[in-house]
């Protein structure tokens, strides 16, 4: 499973992010102020569950497999984040596929002009694809 070096390893390589640690030792990432990515909160402190925003389909089928289940607190106020709990059904790489397209639909949902502030504007990030 992805330990906590590696997750903050693959989310500093994405575009114009930041990290933080909040919520009690949580390690977030953000892409224009906005949450895409959240570490914590396992009893493996190396190992993390990983939350992360996906697609209302994605949201469904995930949402039905071993090792992942709707975020805590975030999906109870309808919002569509998985948290992966374990690599059952979502192996790393599968994971950072997730991570990498979180980061997209959060980008995305910025304004024109923090997009373009961040240099987002016209890459894979809102492209849309």
């Amino acid at each position: 499973m992805m330990t906590l070096d590696e997750y903050n390893t693959f989310c500093a390589a994405l575009p114009a992010t930041t990290h933080v640690v909040q919520w009690g030792g949580a390690h977030v990432w953000k892409v224009g102020g906005k949450v895409f990515a959240i570490a914590g909160g396992s009893g493996d402190a190396s190992r993390p569950c990983v939350t992360f925003k996906v697609t209302p389909l994605a949201f469904d089928i995930l949402s039905e497999q071993p090792g992942a289940r709707p975020a805590p607190y975030l999906a109870s106020r309808g919002m569509k984040w998985i948290q992966r709990v374990s690599d059952e059904a979502i192996d790393d790489a599968a994971l950072s596929d997730y991570l990498a397209e979180s980061h997209r639909l959060v980008a995305a949902g910025l304004t024109r002009k923090a997009r373009i502030a961040l240099n987002l504007e016209g890459s894979a990030a809102s492209a849309g694809r």
